[in-house]
């Protein structure tokens, strides 16, 4: 898909309700798959009649689908898909109680970070996704030096995080209620084209440019909802068919009327798209990932 660059006027922007969904992932083992986000990340399972398994947080819509396929090929780091997903998770106190399940699995961290807007641990499943646990600051801390949301990554003090719970505080076997899928990261092979798409059709709105390399962008003002990078994936394609990683996430807008709007503007752009499960409409951003638009 090639798209122009983002034109000077001001586009349509997506509704300040809108949200991510699910994002789903072809694994190599389910069992294994599943048995790790179970136990380390604390979401409920619910099998499908088609095989796949759903998890997410008590009273909450599923954060993650599982397709299992071992014949899948190896997870592709360099190809465009999934950098990683991420669930966010309501407080500071149940960002600590997270770390302590992901010890008691003895699940190592890939990296941890203090991005201003919010604290994060990172990890990968047992397939090579990525994964990120995060807790927001109040949006009344977040800064605006010169109009631009301010985030960086800095280091984060697991052991102040550690200092959230007491010694009355029992583990949490089960990830709380509230938690959500806060954004999804993409690896893209090319920002303007990548930038024409979701700001200049879908309507996200910019957030920030401050990483080289990489574009964020959101709506109704959160610091993000979708992460668009090309450190690895610059001028890649998608991964082979079938292989383990990102088959769709989800973007989920408030109700009928505004999907009819944002499927009105991908028409114009004359991009295909395709009716998906439960009357969602799927399309394809420039790099090939899959996204399924669908109304709250």
């Amino acid at each position: 898909m090639s798209l122009p660059p983002s034109p000077n006027l001001v586009p349509a922007a997506i509704a300040a309700g809108t949200t991510m969904g699910a994002v789903s992932l072809t694994v190599s083992d389910l069992g294994r798959a599943g048995a790790f986000y179970e136990h380390a990340l604390g979401l409920r399972p619910q099998e499908l009649d088609d095989g796949d398994v759903l998890l997410g947080a008590p009273g909450a819509p599923a954060l993650v689908r599982l397709r299992g396929d071992a014949s899948a090929p190896p997870l592709d780091r360099h190809a465009t898909g999934l950098f990683h997903l991420a669930i966010l998770v309501p407080s500071r106190h149940d960002l600590a109680q997270a770390l302590v399940r992901l010890a008691q699995a003895r699940w190592s961290l890939d990296g941890v970070a203090d991005h201003l807007v919010s604290e994060a641990l990172y990890l990968s499943d047992p397939d090579g996704n990525g994964i990120e646990i995060y807790r927001d600051r109040p949006r009344a801390e977040w800064r605006h030096p010169d109009g631009q949301l301010e985030m960086a990554t800095l280091p984060l003090d697991l052991n102040d995080l550690a200092g959230e719970l007491s010694s009355a505080d029992s583990p949490q076997p089960q990830a709380p209620a509230g938690t959500t899928m806060g954004h999804v990261h993409l690896q893209v092979s090319d920002i303007p084209q990548t930038e024409a798409f979701y700001h200049g059709i879908l309507g996200f709105d910019v957030t920030t440019r401050a990483y080289p390399g990489a574009l964020f962008v959101s709506a109704g003002g959160y610091h993000h909802h979708l992460g668009l990078n090309t450190w690895h994936s610059r001028g890649s394609g998608p991964d082979a068919p079938g292989a383990v990683g990102l088959r769709s996430y989800e973007v989920v807008v408030p109700d009928q009327t505004e999907l009819d709007r944002v499927r009105a503007r991908i028409d114009a752009a004359g991009i295909e798209t395709e009716p998906a499960e439960g009357g969602a409409t799927a399309v394809r951003d420039p790099s090939g990932n899959v996204l399924q638009l669908r109304a709250r």
